[in-house]
């Protein structure tokens, strides 16, 4: 069973774009990612980077346009979702960082999961709407020792910049818990590192779930998987985070490779270079028969494509039952 994640960077500046610019069937971009999903060839996917929309039309629009996954997910993300509160002390209401996570508009850079299997969606555990100041050892923002940059805000902060789930899949395999999110960039903040916690305690937030923090726990099968916008070596943001994550004995790292080495990210121009910020981590009760890193070289035919498609690159580990 193959299992992926990309960061599509589909996400579009305002509501309704990215329908439009799926359905039309020319944009480059679109072309090119679906080019690498093709590629890929993955029987469960897991998006980043996707506008959300109500009725699920965009997302139906480029499950229409892959003809490969006959089931998907998706709920309303917390990016874009308005907060009514000045959340990054700038003085100013209404601003994108001002909602619960980064974005325009409600639903901006959302998440997706696609599926040649059927996703059991009666039982998603749906952990977005928890609040940042209700998971242990939060290191919640402070200047001068006061809450950054109000306490009313930190109060209402939700963890999730975009969304944590546990989404069950029913696999030849037997039943799979996709254990997903999409952390906040650890930058764009000031000296009190307000992005830089959150996506510390976003990406520890699965090892407490893991301990039963937070509900039932999946006993064996799960993968840990998606963007946590945090490199363990290179970059900026609390390594402790995705170190601890990369060493729990529940996990695996498969360490997937491309011609970039284990790194997913290009951020080449200028700065700061090449990161890996893209993880399939799956149970240790799992065998990983093998892995990659969709990033070919530059001489490749592939090239081009990869490169129109994302700053980011899919990675994909295949598994079997162990």
């Amino acid at each position: 069973m193959r299992v992926a994640t990309y960061n599509t960077e589909l996400e579009r500046k305002g509501p309704g774009l990215l329908l439009r610019d799926i359905a039309k069937g020319d944009d480059p971009q679109v072309k090119a990612v679906i080019e690498v999903i093709k590629a890929a060839d993955a029987d469960i996917l897991v998006l980043q980077n996707i506008d959300y929309d109500l009725t699920g039309a965009a997302l139906e629009q480029l499950v229409r346009r892959l003809d490969d996954y006959p089931y998907s997910f998706a709920r309303l993300p917390n990016t874009g979702m308005g907060t009514g509160l000045d959340m990054d002390g700038d003085g100013r209401l209404g601003g994108p960082r001002d909602a619960q996570g980064y974005g325009r508009f409600s639903g901006q850079g959302g998440m997706a999961i696609l599926s040649r299997y059927p996703i059991v969606e009666a039982k998603v555990q749906d952990f977005s709407e928890l609040l940042w100041t209700d998971i242990p050892g939060a290191l919640l923002p402070e200047v001068d020792g006061a809450p950054f940059p109000s306490a009313e805000a930190v109060a209402a902060q939700r963890l999730s910049s975009t969304a944590h789930w546990v989404v069950p899949i029913d696999t030849p395999l037997g039943v799979v818990h996709l254990l997903t999110f999409h952390a906040t960039p650890p930058v764009f903040d000031g000296p009190e590192d307000r992005n830089g916690r959150r996506n510390h305690d976003e990406i520890i937030f699965w090892q407490q779930y893991l301990d039963g923090a937070y509900g039932d726990v999946p006993s064996d099968r799960f993968i840990v998987i998606g963007d946590a916008n945090l490199d363990p070596l290179d970059g900026d943001g609390l390594k402790p985070a995705i170190r601890s994550l990369l060493r729990d004995p529940r996990l695996q790292d498969p360490s997937p490779t491309g011609a970039a080495g284990t790194d997913t990210a290009d951020w080449s121009d200028p700065t700061p270079g090449n990161l890996r910020v893209g993880y399939i981590l799956p149970s240790a009760d799992w065998q990983v028969v093998d892995r990659s890193v969709m990033w070919p070289w530059p001489d490749d035919a592939f090239w081009d494509v990869v490169q129109e498609a994302s700053r980011h690159r899919l990675v994909w580990v295949d598994l079997n039952g162990g």
